[in-house]
């Protein structure tokens, strides 16, 4: 049977006398919204699964929804096979409450200021990170934060704070890539007087400054191995000795760290402390690349253009369709933090009212035409040398030929489709003449859509 409620308070009074095996519940209600409704249901130690449906995709409904105790949470529009997954899963987990009562769950209701998270999107990956973030803030365990650089890991961490409760303690950042080996262990324990040349009073580090709050390691990967087993002990012990000093300081920092490396290749390679690397992934959390979520670009383009309009005072208030159809059509190696760059570039040089595609710039467009792929970005290197071993297995005889022909033959028809076979705007793309592009044009066979066939077919080549 199916009980349908019009608002939370209605669907409180019904549970007061009615046991349900599965509870969908939206966000935007009258009166009591879902999240307020949810807790309630908590309050009360009802003990069935609650599923939140909303079109309002931000990070921190999803977040605050975990984090209240929601089962999981549906973004609008769901597919019905979607909901039929979600609410299977949740009949099961029902069946065995009733076999197993758990006791009831303590949650911190910390919501940030809404300037405090910049995490933006709808896609089905990024919403399984903003669940994490919700499942793991208010737990007091070290956290895994993994992905391509530029995506969004130290605001991920920030986040993790933010919901957790240590939120009104201190939350310290400290990139590992960027502190000389030098200062580094003294910038994280701080040391006494008289320890090294110049120290002439003590310092506090990181550590003691941080005590009681959060300690976010951006770039773990290139920490040392000496400073490394020093981590490790405090994250073991909760002490250390300052530099130059006897004093054993006990101190008490969640850690948080995020790496764009492999650290189980780096623990393989002896480069990485594997008792440290499985102390720190107790909860591991994976950020997607840009290129695996680009439906989310609409979204991230709203919240970027808004933000930097108002910083800068600029008239941008509208994006054209075109414009958005060649960010979605980018491969995006730098990530979201390129993505940011390019638009924080394209309002500031963007008079007008609407940002057109001419207003946007990649990285591998700065000198005009197509990037030298020597100076692009390491993503795309990467993704071309993958692509010539796979075509060196497959093309037999005459290798170089036929990969040559093969990649100019996609290059010349990618330039042509997307400037409308307009050979003047596709050889400028291509940094060719447009004579040398008629003739790639005839040796590959390109014609545009619905064009007649020549009356005699060439064979140049």
């Amino acid at each position: 049977d199916v009980a349908a409620c019009t608002d939370g308070m209605t669907a409180l009074s019904t549970l007061g006398h009615e046991a349900f095996d599965v509870i969908l519940l939206d966000y935007k209600m009258p009166g009591l919204n879902g999240l307020d409704t949810l807790s309630e249901i908590k309050r009360l130690q009802v003990k069935t699964p609650v599923v939140i449906m909303t079109a309002f995709g931000t990070s921190e409904t999803a977040i605050e929804a975990m984090k209240r105790g929601a089962f999981d949470y549906l973004l609008k529009p769901f597919d019905t096979e979607e909901l039929k997954r979600i609410t299977a899963d949740a009949l099961q987990v029902s069946r065995l409450m009733r076999e197993v009562v758990s006791l009831p769950k303590s949650l911190t209701r910390i919501t940030p200021a809404a300037d405090e998270l910049r995490l933006v999107g709808s896609n089905r990956r990024i919403q399984e990170v903003f669940k994490l973030i919700g499942q793991v803030a208010a737990k007091d365990v070290t956290v895994l934060i993994t992905g391509e650089s530029g995506t969004g890991k130290e605001l991920v961490a920030r986040a993790i704070y933010h919901h957790s409760r240590r939120a009104d303690k201190p939350f310290m950042a400290v990139n590992c890539a960027a502190i000389p080996e030098t200062l580094f262990e003294s910038e994280l324990f701080g040391y006494e007087r008289g320890a090294f040349t110049g120290a002439d009073r003590p310092h506090l580090g990181k550590f003691e400054r941080c005590h009681q709050g959060t300690l976010f390691f951006d770039e773990i990967g290139d920490m040392s191995l000496r400073t490394q087993a020093k981590v490790l002990r405090v994250l073991q012990e909760g002490e250390f000795e300052r530099l130059g000093g006897s004093e054993t300081i006990r101190v008490n920092v969640r850690i948080l760290a995020a790496t764009n490396k492999d650290l189980e290749k780096e623990v393989r390679q002896g480069r990485f402390r594997e008792d440290l690397y499985y102390r720190l992934r107790i909860v591991s959390i994976h950020l997607p690349p840009l290129r695996g979520r680009l439906d989310d670009v609409p979204a991230l383009v709203d919240y970027f253009v808004g933000r930097f309009a108002a910083e800068y005072g600029s008239p941008v208030r509208y994006v054209a369709d075109g414009t958005l159809r060649k960010l979605q059509a980018y491969h995006w190696p730098g990530n979201v933090r390129e993505l940011e760059n390019c638009l924080r570039r394209a309002v500031l040089i963007c008079h007008g009212e609407v940002l057109l595609p001419e207003h946007v710039q990649f990285e591998n467009e700065r000198e005009g035409g197509l990037a030298d792929l020597g100076n692009g970005g390491g993503g795309l290197q990467q993704q071309v040398r993958e692509l010539v071993a796979c075509l060196l297995e497959s093309v037999g005889k005459r290798p170089h030929a036929s990969v040559i022909g093969l990649v100019e033959r996609a290059l010349v028809a990618q330039a042509l489709e997307r400037c409308a076979y307009n050979q003047v705007r596709a050889a400028r793309l291509l940094g060719i003449s447009r004579n040398t592009l008629r003739h790639r044009m005839r040796k590959y066979r390109l014609e545009p859509p619905n064009a007649p066939p020549p009356a005699t077919p060439g064979t140049e080549g």
